[in-house]
């Protein structure tokens, strides 16, 4: 069976918006070499997110390429998971959105790499083995932060603490029992308390329900393509 264009969309939406997330630390992490690997990450998220709207746009039939549903959408029309909206309150947000999101993102592109879509297929296979990087990338620093200092853990578990309750929104795409053990193992080995679960799960992404984040977000990202439509350069 083919993935459907709003699937093909939530896979893009979530790439492109954690990618423009990623690229507000150029020239602001905390470390040289941190500068360049989160812009490297940024830009692998963005390639990925440029393919998978790629195709999302082609099922559509509309005449929407990536660019179009990239800069040419409103904060409605988006399918991301709030998770990856969450503004870089610190160094601590950033990490730890990205061990939660790739936690669960990394079965989902291997599962779907097997899928009978062959088109699909190959885009996950590709995404994958990116992901694979950025996943032991964001762990490392994980670990390193969470077991290290006292502000450093407390930073970590402050983090922590304010983005678990959007992990529900995940286990819409890819349910716990694939990815769970292995973070739970993961805060432990980091030190950190795993949160509980919310009583009233944070969520609406997928429906195009977002946060006042994303509107800002957006507003940025889009700011050129909408004052220069069809410019080219």
């Amino acid at each position: 069976m083919k993935a459907t264009v709003e699937s093909l969309l939530r896979l893009g939406d979530d790439r492109l918006v954690l990618g423009h997330r990623l690229s507000e630390w150029c020239g602001h992490a905390p470390i040289l070499e941190e500068d360049i690997a989160l812009s490297n990450i940024s830009l692998d998220l963005i390639g990925q997110a440029e393919r998978f709207l790629g195709l999302a746009g082609a099922r559509e039939g509309r005449g929407r390429d990536a660019d179009a549903l990239a800069f040419l959408r409103g904060p409605t029309e988006f399918r991301n998971c709030l998770l990856v909206e969450q503004p870089d309150l610190d160094f601590a947000h950033t990490i730890v959105r990205q061990v939660l999101f790739d936690s669960a993102a990394l079965p989902e592109l291997e599962r779907l790499a097997s899928s009978s879509d062959a088109e699909l297929a190959e885009l996950c296979a590709r995404a994958a083995k990116e992901t694979r990087y950025h996943a032991r990338h964001a762990r490392e620093w994980f670990v390193r932060l969470g077991d290290g200092s006292d502000e450093s853990h407390r930073r970590m578990q402050a983090a922590l603490d304010a983005l678990w309750p959007f992990t529900a929104e995940l286990r819409e795409s890819e349910p716990e029992a694939s990815w769970g053990a292995e973070l739970s193992r993961l805060i432990e080995t980091a030190r950190l308390r795993r949160p509980g679960d919310p009583e009233y799960p944070t969520g609406g992404g997928r429906r195009g329900v977002h946060s006042e984040h994303l509107d800002r977000l957006l507003a940025e990202m889009q700011c050129v393509a909408r004052a220069h439509p069809g410019a080219s350069w």
